[in-house]
């Protein structure tokens, strides 16, 4: 037990120590000319380092927020305001794959068709009908990944209540903070380690391991070059399933910076009482405006 919490302990301070030595030192992780800096990169993205060094700014940020309560009101508003405006961006793509496949249809049943392709800028883009049919998927991806966040925010997500409702505002905040700890801040750190190393190993050859130690990485750096996959599963079907990986980081990420948010705004609910409830929540109002109109009208 001891041992442990010595080990945690001395984890969170090299973290901060790692978050100075990466800023002052960028090239060494960023310079993607050079296959060491791309190998470091890749390992320490899904390193016990990256993770503390997280950890330990959060924590840094909570100490702050706790002492100035107008700066961690802040960091929620921020963060919060990120996942709404990457939500509410994404949310397009719903209708960008609608109108998408109703020119699929009318292209290939009424005109017969077999290809589309467009030339911005002097380039010519030509894909297959069935090419676009199958990156319909990457759109409703968009929608799951980089809306999920937004959606936690809009309090959209399904909850399953048995004793939530009846707490009070107090028992309620601690749940929130205890489900973010526990649950959505672990969940999405496991999601992140397996996402990460899935992603790299269908961009760079020689394949980089999750169980690879730094050393070895750096020995393969010396034949490390880019292999983005491009292969799909028709012959002439979508071929960008890396794009997939990277929504899937992605989600990873958003995910748990809005547990961070959660935890946040939770803690600063607790400590300020029920008169504090959804202060600074931007949630959208759709219904309600929809509502007043009738009302105007009526």
């Amino acid at each position: 037990m001891i041992d442990g919490l010595i080990w945690v302990i001395s984890n969170l301070i090299a973290g901060v120590i790692n978050i100075f030595r990466a800023l002052s030192n960028p090239l060494s992780w960023l310079d993607w000319s050079n296959g060491e800096a791309i190998g470091r990169f890749v390992y320490y993205g899904g390193s016990v380092e990256f993770f503390f060094s997280v950890f330990s700014f959060f924590l840094i940020v909570l100490i702050a927020g706790l002492i100035w309560r107008r700066f961690l009101w802040g960091v929620v508003v921020g963060l919060e305001g990120f996942a709404n405006v990457t939500g509410r961006l994404f949310a397009w793509a719903g209708l960008l794959m609608v109108l998408q496949q109703v020119m699929i249809i009318f292209l290939q049943r009424i005109f017969r068709v077999s290809e589309i392709s467009f030339g911005p800028f002097g380039y010519t883009f030509a894909r297959d009908l069935s090419w676009w049919s199958e990156e319909l998927k990457l759109y409703n991806a968009m929608i799951v990944a980089m809306c999920c966040a937004y959606t936690f925010v809009q309090g959209g997500h399904v909850r399953v209540d048995l004793f939530y409702a009846g707490m009070g505002h107090r028992a309620k905040r601690v749940v929130d903070m205890l489900g973010s700890l526990f649950f959505i801040i672990p969940a999405m750190t496991l999601t992140w380690l397996f996402g990460w190393f899935f992603l790299w190993r269908h961009l760079v050859t020689p394949k980089i391991s999750a169980s690879d130690k730094l050393e070895l990485i750096l020995r393969k750096a010396q034949l490390l070059k880019w292999n983005v996959e491009t292969i799909g599963f028709s012959p002439n079907g979508f071929d960008a399933y890396f794009l997939f990986k990277i929504l899937l980081v992605s989600f990873a990420g958003m995910m748990f910076l809005q547990a961070w948010a959660f935890f946040y705004r939770s803690l600063l609910e607790f400590i300020e009482g029920p008169d504090s409830a959804g202060k600074y929540l931007d949630k959208d109002a759709l219904e309600d405006d929809l509502a007043e109109k009738v009302a105007e009208i009526h």
